[in-house]
């Protein structure tokens, strides 16, 4: 026995729910990635403030060290944090609006295979 086939406007429904999930599911792994490098910058503007001037400080540069001034890794880490932490609040943001978005699909999903007229659910 075969199932009946979803109407088109159930089928665009449940796409759109698919997409929208593996999206937020790419905005989560974007913003794991930025917290990890938000937690490692402050942990080396840490380190680099129990240094003294006269310590040498090096950085990567590659597959080598390169020896570096303080002042300008603790702006050049500084900068980083700043930039980390504007991409961690966009993505939250955006992480924001897809579980919206999916609440909303979810609902017209819902009310779509309750048998509800597709045209009340379509507010957009």
């Amino acid at each position: 026995m075969s199932q009946p086939e979803l109407p088109p406007y159930l089928r665009e429904q449940l796409a759109r729910f698919d997409q929208t999930q593996q999206n937020l599911q790419a905005v989560l792994i974007q913003k794991q990635q930025v917290e990890l490098e938000l937690a490692e910058t402050e942990k080396a503007l840490e380190e680099l403030g129990k240094t003294t001037d006269a310590e040498p400080i090096y950085k990567y540069a590659g597959n080598l060290l390169i020896r570096v001034q303080k002042d300008a890794i603790l702006k050049e880490l500084t900068e980083r944090k700043e930039l980390a932490n504007t991409r961690k609040m966009v993505l939250a943001k955006q992480e924001t609006r897809f579980k919206e978005a999916l609440k909303d699909l979810q609902t017209k999903i819902d009310e779509a295979v309750k048998g509800k007229s597709p045209q009340a659910a379509e507010g957009d």
